[in-house]
């Protein structure tokens, strides 16, 4: 993949089509409503949206919501993206809505990868946390339509106190799924999520090892949302096992931060955070570095695009890990993870503090503590 300057332009952008959705997520961001805003970015106005995505030199662009088959329109819009050679995905809910007519369509847009969400092994443990019955039925019905037309499925997982118990039986249900990724989402205490439904930073570690476990043995990729220490993890586990002679030159990726280098750690050319790499835009065009970190930085009906993500403070901050405070601004791993922003602001009410669920002690602080003793 060609460098990408991400003080430019982004990897990734999160386009929130609308927020009306039928289900009742207990950790929902968008604290999603039944009936769409009248305020919603017109069709007209999603168009200028997509020329100017297109125009940051072509970002991969995915629709979210609410539930964006809330719109009736999203398929226009899918074409027209489709057409200006934007890939663009899509996280549809697991509701009535995903028909086979609507994936057939789908298809016939050109719709690169279809996300759907599966929190639980069992329909027991996911209809809790989707807030309806019937949704794991519906959603394993729905990726068999998916796989019968030949659309690439990517599951989307929330690690809570609900299921940590039961992750080893998610594996093999993905596995019997085919999935191409699993996307491992950490809670972030925002929306609808709670804090006392996280889980510990001390399981944050754990999971995050056992994934990287899991990563070599399962035959889809994973990445993780919200848990930046991941690359932390997968470097310190490949240096442990590659050695001081690997092929890899440890020093300069944690320099430079071009975790694209490190097989395990997706397709990005560098550490992807909040507002370094990703933008998300709303259903009425506001513009933020996170879904999950709600710091409005500008709106595009009276600003570009390329305008509020180059030269807002906010974005300029996010994208300079060496201002960061506490452990993070002085860690070895700040340029290739930098923690969670969206979970530092949650928790301390500061993006620019430390990630609070991460046990790592860098070395820094670890030879600082040596001279002081």
């Amino acid at each position: 993949m060609k460098e990408r300057d991400f003080h430019e332009n982004p990897f990734i952008v999160i386009w929130e089509l609308t927020r009306a959705c039928q289900l009742k997520c207990l950790h929902c961001r968008a604290e999603a409503q039944y009936r769409r805003d009248p305020r919603e970015l017109s069709f007209a106005e999603g168009k200028q949206l997509i020329d100017q995505i297109y125009e940051m030199d072509n970002p991969m662009l995915v629709f979210t919501g609410g539930d964006p088959l809330m719109r009736e329109d999203v398929f226009d819009i899918a074409a027209y993206a489709v057409q200006k050679g934007v890939r663009v995905s899509m996280t549809p809910s697991a509701t009535p809505n995903v028909t086979k007519e609507a994936i057939q369509k789908a298809k016939e847009v050109g719709l690169a990868r279809w996300a759907f969400s599966l929190d639980g092994p069992t329909a027991a443990i996911h209809d809790h946390f989707r807030g309806t019955s019937g949704s794991f039925d519906l959603t394993v019905e729905r990726i068999q339509y998916l796989h019968e037309l030949g659309i690439p499925v990517q599951i989307n997982t929330v690690i809570s106190r609900y299921n940590m118990h039961v992750l080893d039986e998610m594996v093999e249900v993905i596995k019997s799924l085919k999935c191409v990724l699993w996307s491992v989402f950490f809670l972030v205490p925002t929306g609808r999520g709670q804090t006392d439904d996280m889980i510990s930073p001390a399981e944050h570690e754990k999971v995050l090892r056992w994934l990287y476990r899991v990563s070599k043995t399962v035959p889809f990729d994973i990445k993780t949302t919200a848990a930046q220490h991941y690359r932390r993890v997968v470097i310190q586990e490949k240096m442990r096992e590659q050695g001081a002679n690997g092929p890899i030159q440890y020093a300069t990726v944690l320099r430079n931060g071009t975790t694209g280098q490190v097989d395990g750690l997706g397709r990005a050319p560098k550490g992807v955070n909040d507002g370094n790499g990703f933008v998300f835009i709303s259903h009425t065009g506001d513009v933020y570095p996170s879904g999950l970190l709600p710091i409005k930085a500008g709106n595009i009906k009276e600003t570009p695009l390329a305008e509020i993500y180059r030269n807002s403070s906010v974005f300029q901050d996010l994208r300079n890990p060496d201002k960061y405070k506490g452990k993070c601004g002085v860690c070895e791993f700040r340029h290739v993870c930098g923690g969670s922003r969206s979970r530092a602001y949650a928790v301390t009410g500061d993006y620019m503090e430390s990630e609070p669920y991460c046990v790592y002690v860098p070395q820094a602080l670890r030879k600082e503590k040596k001279l002081t003793v």
